[in-house]
């Protein structure tokens, strides 16, 4: 058998990467090849886990008194951190849950997803918050905004976490 057979190899099955990993015997004998998704392309399937999964925890945080106070009270500076650190935490849990061995020539991919999660996550939860009239973008915007950052925080992170769900 070709020496090529016998080492990881990156192919497309069913219309998605996969990598292929050779199972070999004591003898160095391919016995059987081992398929494991790499999930590094950004599909309209993960978009639609990314908007549910953000709708998982802006649903529970969004409708709570506490977080509309909190948009009217804690400074835009602190909400501006909160969003960073949101940014943050996506981009290190996308990077060690998808990434961390298909890095190299996937960095626009995963600028892609990290950018995506974060901004659909947002636009559910302005979306929500606009609907239980809780985002008073016409009278308010700042608070609106303060308050779609603040509930994004737990969102993204929830649309993260399902996003990597298969």
């Amino acid at each position: 058998m070709e020496e090529k057979w016998r080492v990881p190899r990156i192919e497309r099955v069913g219309g998605y990467l996969h990598r292929v990993v050779p199972i070999l015997d004591s003898a160095g004998k391919v016995l059987d090849y081992a398929f494991k998704p790499l999930m590094v392309e950004f599909r309209p399937r993960d978009l639609m886990q990314v908007i549910v999964g953000a709708a998982l925890l802006a649903v529970p945080v969004a409708f709570t008194e506490e977080t509309w106070r909190l948009g009217e009270t804690l400074p835009f500076w602190n909400v501006l951190m909160l969003s960073a650190m949101s940014v943050l935490f996506i981009a290190l849990f996308v990077y060690f849950n998808f990434y961390r061995f298909a890095f190299k020539g996937h960095a626009f991919e995963y600028t892609k997803r990290v950018l995506a999660i974060y901004v659909f996550s947002l636009v559910v939860v302005a979306a929500l918050l606009t609907v239980i009239q809780k985002a008073p973008w016409s009278a308010d915007s700042l608070l609106a905004l303060k308050r779609t950052l603040i509930v994004a925080f737990p969102a993204s992170m929830s649309a993260a976490v399902s996003d990597a769900l298969k």
